[in-house]
């Protein structure tokens, strides 16, 4: 008895000490400031597996890795809309941002929404609501969720800021082609302001699309006369529009970023002039600066908008050098945020595509290793890999790597006219590569194919198997705690 009551008391002292140790550590907690903990969603606007391949090559060869190869956690994502086998990137990149399957044109709304065209404005352009009153409703955006909680956000772009993915993050409407309503919601307590976005609104916005942001009588497209680049000015964001500017910009010291560099889409890489426009990767490690002075934390959306551009064109240099440009950004992110999270604990980077298009790897093709000013590598012609000779179609005529399901550049009759096609024509800045079906120029239309996700980081390992869209947005909340 004695034996047990002494068991009994010592076991009874030693939790009560455990129990004292532990009150003191969660004091300690309680008292220490959390890290803060940050999401980086990259989007590369119809970065399809296939032109992943293709750009893979086309920068590092076929044994080569980019840096969206070696993310450590991958998944397939189902792409579909709610009324279309084949999306759009409005429903596409809402269903990452919300969770929720809505109609292709439609932005962060209920799946009830219908897309409505826009109608003719006082200057003639079609852009004037007519969505109507009772149109669907709006559905909370991941980055609405992160400014919710107190965190920074910053939307990052080569497409103008207000297109159909970098809409999806801080906007709702029926129709991605209101632009200049777009363009409001972003003007803290402006006409037409997301309140959702908090009495601050975005910290960082960077692309292109000056246009939406400008009164018609200047040259843009605005019918109301609002200059909203001057209202963003008045509420205290540092406005660049040039390199120059951009580069001058002391993070350190800026709260709030606004950046718009071209009236339009900002430039392709390969016809980027540095001195005009900064790169994906610049504008990317740049917003993380003013982002991470957020103590809390922070959500960035970084697309690689004019990848989609190039492939609608059916010229895929630009569409590869635009996804190597991309992937370059990733680099800059996981080497900037690893400087202060070197495991990535607190911070989570995703990595996916909004849909595919229709570009092939045809024929059995000899390696060519990675394109060079004397090696057309992907962007040539199909060579036979035992001989090395050039491989021909049943019209004796030889034929492109690289080609797509449908576009501009098809021949109408017999290819034996083409019998003199050689490397240096495909593989140019500007060439479009063949197609199977004849449309018109700019054109050929997105795929239905599967698209690649990868993640590292806090949460990454949820990220696997084949998912829809939808479920990548609660993947991305849980794994950051919004």
């Amino acid at each position: 008895m004695t034996r047990r009551y002494h068991t009994a008391a010592g076991l009874s002292v030693a939790l009560l000490l455990a129990a004292c140790g532990s009150a003191s550590q969660q004091s300690d907690l309680t008292v220490a400031t959390p890290p803060p903990q940050n999401v980086i969603f990259f989007l590369g606007d119809g970065m399809g597996m296939t032109t992943m391949t293709a750009a893979r090559i086309y920068a590092v060869g076929e044994d080569g890795e980019l840096t969206m190869d070696t993310l450590p956690e991958t998944a397939f994502v189902k792409t579909f809309s709610n009324d279309a086998q084949v999306t759009d990137s409005a429903p596409s990149m809402s269903a990452y941002m919300t969770g929720v399957k809505m109609n292709n044109e439609v932005l962060s709304m209920s799946s009830d929404t219908r897309a409505i065209d826009p109608i003719a404005d006082a200057n003639g352009n079609k852009l004037a609501n007519n969505c109507g009153g009772s149109n669907g409703n709006p559905v909370p955006t991941l980055v609405e969720l992160a400014k919710a909680k107190g965190w920074s956000a910053g939307v990052v772009t080569t497409t103008r800021i207000t297109h159909a993915t970098p809409a999806a993050t801080y906007t709702h409407i029926c129709h991605r082609d209101l632009e200049n309503d777009i363009a409001t919601a972003m003007v803290p307590g402006g006409a037409g302001y997301n309140t959702a976005l908090g009495t601050s609104g975005l910290d960082v916005v960077l692309g292109g699309g000056k246009q939406f942001f400008t009164p018609f009588k200047d040259g843009g497209k605005r019918a109301d006369g609002r200059d909203l680049i001057a209202e963003m000015k008045a509420k205290n964001y540092t406005v660049a529009s040039n390199a120059t500017e951009f580069n001058a910009v002391d993070a350190s010291k800026t709260e709030r970023l606004f950046g718009l560099f071209t009236s339009s889409h900002m430039s392709y890489d390969l016809d980027r002039d540095p001195a005009k426009e900064p790169s994906l990767a610049d504008m990317t490690t740049k917003a993380m600066d003013v982002l991470s002075k957020n103590s809390k934390g922070y959500f960035l959306m970084v697309e690689g908008g004019r990848i989609d551009h190039a492939l609608h064109e059916t010229t895929a240099k630009k569409a590869l050098q635009d996804t190597l440009a991309f992937d370059n950004a990733i680099k800059a992110a996981i080497d900037k945020a690893k400087i202060s999270d070197p495991t990535l604990k607190n911070t989570l980077i995703v990595v996916t595509a909004d849909h595919d298009h229709t570009l092939v790897l045809n024929g059995y093709a000899k390696r060519t290793g990675k394109t060079s000013a004397g090696n057309a590598g992907v962007l040539g012609l199909v060579k036979n890999y035992v001989t090395g000779a050039t491989e021909k179609d049943l019209d004796g005529a030889p034929y492109s790597i690289i080609g797509f399901g449908n576009g501009e550049n098809r021949t109408q009759a017999s290819r034996a006219s083409m019998a003199s096609l050689d490397d240096t024509t495909t593989s140019a800045n500007t060439y479009h590569q063949e197609a199977t079906i004849r449309v018109a120029a700019g054109s050929e239309t997105h795929g239905g194919t599967d698209v690649f996700l990868g993640a590292i980081g806090k949460g990454a390992d949820t990220f696997l198997g084949t998912i829809d869209n939808t479920k990548v947005f609660g993947l991305v909340k849980n794994a950051a705690g919004l």
